[in-house]
């Protein structure tokens, strides 16, 4: 009998191609195992309005999966559309990113219904603004002045920037906002600010709890820093190949990437096909 009841994976460079599709035998992998009753659970930093089309394909509104958006700041049951958890930034900080985006030249943003809000230098033009906006299908709204014209309450706030400098910021934020909020890169050159104790381990605790179910019973998939967690929380935590090396030393299972159907690989591994399941 199988073991696991719950998958959790993460979009980029895990679930989607770099094309942002799903491959079909990712896809038919996943829907089979929900036809067995292991629940489905999209685990990414992305706001629940981008994670929406993936959870669609996935068919996890049918199958009673869930979205977790914000890195964990949010569950999202997918066949009720109801908020079972919900964190948000303490707006306090909000004045020291902001001095720290500007200081720098970085750009900040975050994400309102369906927008995408940003202030910042040259913010239209700026390649990781329009990367966020293309990976999300959600537009850019430009502002001049984040504090007074974003909507409250924010869930997440990004700071977007060459890597080496937001690296140096990375360093400098961990320590100022320390007991107030989280911050840490999910890629080179996105440094993500959630509430304090949110990432997505405990997110899916949360999850877990919610549902009855153990660690053991839980299998995840990730490929960057801020899937340690969930990959070492996890009874069966798996890296993507394309996967940090850093990530890929705290998995159980290392399988192949993102662009070779590494996650319908691994769950073909440990979930064989049941003789009833239907197609």
């Amino acid at each position: 009998m199988n073991s696991y009841k719950l998958i959790a994976v993460d979009i980029d460079g895990t679930l989607v191609r770099s094309d942002q599709s799903i491959s079909p035998r990712t896809l038919d992998a996943l829907i089979r195992v929900q036809k067995q009753g292991v629940k489905v659970a999209i685990c990414s930093g992305r706001p629940t309005y981008g994670i929406a089309p993936h959870a669609e394909t996935l068919r996890l509104s049918e199958f009673g999966g869930f979205v977790i958006s914000y890195n964990g700041g949010s569950i999202c049951n997918w066949t009720t559309k109801e908020e079972i958890y919900s964190r948000t930034l303490d707006p306090e900080v909000l004045p020291y990113l902001c001095d720290c985006t500007r200081k720098h030249r970085f750009s900040i943003l975050t994400y309102v219904g369906e927008h995408i809000v940003a202030e910042g230098w040259n913010v239209a033009e700026n390649s990781y603004v329009q990367f966020t906006s293309m990976r999300n299908k959600m537009p850019i709204h430009p502002v001049s002045d984040f504090l007074t014209e974003v909507t409250y309450p924010i869930s997440k706030c990004m700071i977007v920037g060459d890597p080496e400098p937001l690296h140096q910021l990375e360093q400098e934020m961990v320590s100022c906002l320390q007991g107030r909020a989280e911050a840490y890169r999910s890629e080179p050159f996105f440094l993500e600010v959630v509430p304090q104790g949110i990432e997505k381990a405990q997110g899916l605790a949360v999850l877990l709890n919610h549902l009855g179910m153990e660690s053991e019973e839980l299998m995840t998939f990730g490929d960057g820093f801020n899937d340690i967690g969930m990959i070492q929380h996890a009874g069966m935590g798996i890296a993507m190949g394309n996967a940090q090396e850093v990530v890929k030393k705290a998995a159980g299972f290392v399988t192949l990437s993102n662009e070779a159907d590494g996650i319908a690989v691994a769950v073909e591994k440990f979930i064989p096909r049941l003789p009833d399941t239907p197609c």
